[in-house]
């Protein structure tokens, strides 16, 4: 899920000139996951090995990927899946019963029919839709946990991890950085951002854009060893008859999330946490959003709305 109007603050350069070798900061970035990921750190091998993790998730977890675990399970209906892919599918289930099913990784079908997973956009006829919905909802996939498999209890089911993946996929960098002894580092994978130790003693500082604004303005956040996630309605869409149509499905109705809220940051101990949190807010809205919140103490939430 392509997320954000969230900048992180260098003081405008990758290195601070205190003219000192051992203050430097080293910044390198790849693509991803389908966005681009961004790492900065005081040691120069961590983001070699923060994108061998995230490429690693990604080639279990992706559904763009033939070979992947996702790929195979959405073609077959039925996959007996690693240990680490059934944990994640379990995570997801946690969200949809937390959220009231707002949270939904089998909204795979109404990405394809909406367009929005070959970006070849267009309104689908309300029949279709409705159609769609019967093959729609966590509760339809069935788990085996001693066998390791999941499976699907209706044919046509599909899933799609976008607002779970990547946070995922942070949150095991991380871990593969403080093993290798690394204790400082920034993340940042298309909005999805971990904040690992300190940036020189100080806390690593970034800024929250109203997205319908021009310039980065907002309020600065300065964050040690959390993540932060952002969803929201201005990476994705497309525009018709005057309406905005983001990519963030409302799985009860069909229909593209239409809350009245332009974007959720949501800033919890954990990657996964922020990034399934702020795509359920998103649906569900801020009022029932903040209920959804509440079950979660350890996390911030920040709703920018229309």
């Amino acid at each position: 899920m392509n997320k954000l109007s969230l900048y992180v603050v260098y003081c405008l350069l990758s290195v601070v000139l205190c003219g000192c070798q051992s203050r430097q900061l080293y910044k390198d970035t790849r693509v991803l996951m389908g966005t681009f990921v961004e790492v900065v750190s005081p040691d120069k091998g961590a983001a070699k090995i923060v994108f061998a993790e995230i490429r690693r998730i990604e080639d279990l977890l992706s559904k763009y990927k033939k070979d992947s675990e996702v790929a195979k399970l959405n073609q077959s209906g039925e996959l007996r899946v690693s240990p680490e892919t059934l944990h994640v599918l379990k995570r997801a289930g946690d969200f949809y019963a937390a959220s009231g099913g707002a949270f939904d990784i089998t909204v795979a079908p109404l990405m394809d029919l909406w367009g929005f997973t070959d970006k070849k956009y267009n309104l689908p006829k309300a029949e279709r839709i409705r159609e769609i919905l019967k093959v729609v909802g966590m509760d339809k996939i069935i788990f085996d946990e001693t066998n390791n498999t999941a499976k699907f209890s209706v044919p046509g089911m599909r899933i799609d991890l976008g607002g779970i993946a990547k946070g995922y996929a942070v949150d095991c960098a991380v871990n593969q950085l403080k093993k290798q002894g690394i204790k400082s580092a920034l993340i940042n994978a298309g909005g999805q951002v971990y904040c690992l130790g300190d940036k020189f003693g100080k806390p690593w500082r970034l800024a929250i854009k109203n997205p319908r604004a021009k310039r980065v303005s907002g309020y600065y956040l300065e964050l040690k060893d959390m993540a932060i996630a952002t969803s929201g309605d201005y990476e994705q869409y497309f525009i018709k008859g005057n309406r905005r149509y983001s990519h963030i499905m409302n799985p009860k109705t069909g229909y593209p999330a239409a809350s009245g809220i332009i974007s959720v940051t949501v800033i919890a101990p954990d990657s996964l946490t922020a990034d399934a949190l702020a795509t359920a807010i998103f649906v569900l809205g801020k009022e029932k959003g903040a209920e959804l919140a509440r079950k979660f103490p350890d996390a911030k939430v920040e709703v920018i709305k229309e």
